[in-house]
């Protein structure tokens, strides 16, 4: 979503209640530690993940990727409202591969509805082998392939019914452009991340979970 108008819908869309879920399963997989954590949020968009991450954890911070420059400003729009929090991240315009990340340096990476976007699954997956410390928690969600055609129009239609077009056609295209579970699996052996492991998290999500071996 690199046009202005694509960028301001998705940010104003309610995603509350996957995003709500994505912080609930960060929770889960938290064993104390995050309070403090250096965080990395890859494909951040308008930063809503971030500051849900943010106001969880009020000692953590986060560095935050987009290729969008439309949705970094989103992003930083939000992050202004909220000053308290705005100087706990960092803003970075760039697409992965990315010289603009540090190398084993986060305690958590952290990646929603980016996978299915990239020509290439490999590299997020390398992205986050490079970016994490040995031991450091990953969650990745993204949305999941449908089996039907018909399925993939009636989670539209529950879901995105009353959203702008742009959203709607958006929501369609990436339900096809996603991945199946085993897709996933396979994607993280290819990248010697097997010990991540991969759920179906909702009607219309997946995510990748566990530590960095």
């Amino acid at each position: 979503m690199d046009e202005a108008d694509q960028a301001i819908a998705y940010a104003h869309a309610d995603f509350s209640e996957p995003n709500a879920l994505f912080i609930r399963l960060l929770g889960e997989l938290d064993p104390g530690e995050l309070d403090g954590a250096r965080a990395l949020d890859l494909g951040c968009g308008p930063a809503d993940i971030v500051l849900r991450f943010l106001k969880a954890y009020p000692g953590a911070a986060c560095d935050a990727l987009d290729g969008s420059s439309a949705m970094l400003e989103q992003a930083r729009l939000a992050l202004d409202k909220l000053p308290g929090l705005a100087g706990r991240c960092r803003l970075i315009h760039d697409v992965l591969p990315s010289n603009e990340i540090a190398r084993s340096a986060y305690d958590l990476v952290l990646s929603n509805s980016l996978l299915h976007h990239l020509h290439d699954p490999q590299v997020l997956w390398q992205s986050i082998r490079e970016a994490a410390k040995p031991g450091a928690i990953v969650l990745v969600m993204d949305l999941m392939r449908p089996p039907s055609a018909m399925w993939a129009a009636s989670l539209v239609a529950t879901y995105a019914a009353d959203a702008p077009e742009v959203l709607r056609k958006d929501f369609h295209n990436s339900l096809f452009a996603a991945f199946e579970p085993q897709e996933v699996v396979a994607q993280l052996e290819a990248a010697g991340l097997s010990g991540l492991e991969v759920g179906v998290v909702s009607d219309r999500h997946l995510a990748v979970l566990g530590r960095i071996g």
